[in-house]
């Protein structure tokens, strides 16, 4: 009969490779965010904040 955790890898191995996962999947999620334009709405309010902090 085998056990349950036979040839699985230690614990403390599997929180470091779930950990390495996450932080690849993290880095991805915000490399992509990084790449995305920014909307034409943000950068009129943007524009309009600059417009205001100016006139002070």
């Amino acid at each position: 009969m085998k056990k349950k955790d036979e040839g699985a890898p230690p614990p403390d191995e599997k929180t470091r490779e779930l950990k390495a996962q996450i932080d690849q999947n993290l880095r991805r999620v915000y490399e992509q965010a990084l790449e995305e334009e920014v909307p034409d709405r943000f950068k009129d309010l943007l524009a309009q904040l600059r417009g205001k902090a100016g006139n002070q």
